[in-house]
């Protein structure tokens, strides 16, 4: 199975169950995560939400080129891109906090996958970083979208997906990514970081929660992720884009 879903404590987890491809996104792992974000929402019993991948090594790579390289032109790409970035959006806007319990690299689409977070507990082993551009791309999910709305500093957002550069855990914390770092156990450290959180009744974390949706309703956040899906689409038809990918493939084989 490429996903996992979990239901324990008022806690539902998702986990990406592809560590032999570190854990990147495919066909399957989308359909995993629009059931679980619809039974999010609309689950009363749920309090909080978990984004996590299987094993040590990787969080999520992004997505699977295996799979999406086929794709040619900005037509053929912009219906996986908006999917997923409204699969982000939907993952953003849940009636309850969202926690990327990032176990390892977070890169492109990974990296994205965890911005969409309202919370991002990160290993102290794990990097992250926004690294399309190395493929000749912008962010096709909306994550420089959600980067914008959710850190303060714009020029460290800017220099996070410009440089296209893989980030140590202490300096994404030291940028606003990361929330909190971690060590060791991955579940001992979220319930660590849930502590205090769990005390406090649903319904509060479920009124702030409903603030922040509605603040990014009126500034037409999911609008701005769809409209970053259909900029990396057209760059996605680019010849420099493909010869970076066939490099890129070229370099793995």
């Amino acid at each position: 199975m490429d996903y996992l879903i979990e239901f324990t404590d008022q806690t539902a987890m998702f986990t990406i169950n592809r560590p032999d491809m570190r854990n990147a996104i495919n066909s399957n792992v989308m359909e995993g995560l629009e059931s679980f974000v619809a039974e999010v929402e609309t689950n009363q019993s749920i309090s909080f939400a978990v984004i996590t991948g299987s094993g040590e090594k990787a969080f999520c790579s992004g997505g699977d080129l295996s799979e999406f390289h086929q794709f040619r032109t900005a037509e053929d790409a912009y219906p996986m891109l908006s999917r997923m970035a409204g699969i982000l959006y939907r993952l953003s806007t849940l009636p309850v906090p969202v926690i990327a319990l990032v176990n390892g690299a977070a890169v492109g689409g990974g990296c994205e996958i965890a911005s969409a977070c309202d919370y991002r507990l990160v290993s102290n082993k794990a990097k992250a970083g926004f690294i399309q551009g190395t493929l000749a791309i912008t962010s096709g999910w909306g994550g420089a979208t959600q980067l914008i709305e959710k850190m303060a500093r714009h020029d460290a957002v800017l220099r996070f997906v410009s440089e296209a550069s893989v980030l140590e855990a202490s300096h994404l914390e030291e940028i606003g990514w990361a929330t909190e770092q971690y060590e060791g156990d991955k579940i001992q450290a979220l319930e660590q970081f849930l502590k205090r959180m769990a005390l406090i009744h649903p319904s509060v974390h479920r009124a702030y929660k409903s603030l922040l949706i509605r603040s990014w309703e009126g500034k037409a956040v999911k609008q701005r992720m769809l409209e970053e899906a259909e900029q990396c689409a057209r760059l996605w038809e680019s010849d420099a884009h493909h010869e970076a990918v066939a490099r890129f493939i070229g370099r793995k084989q």
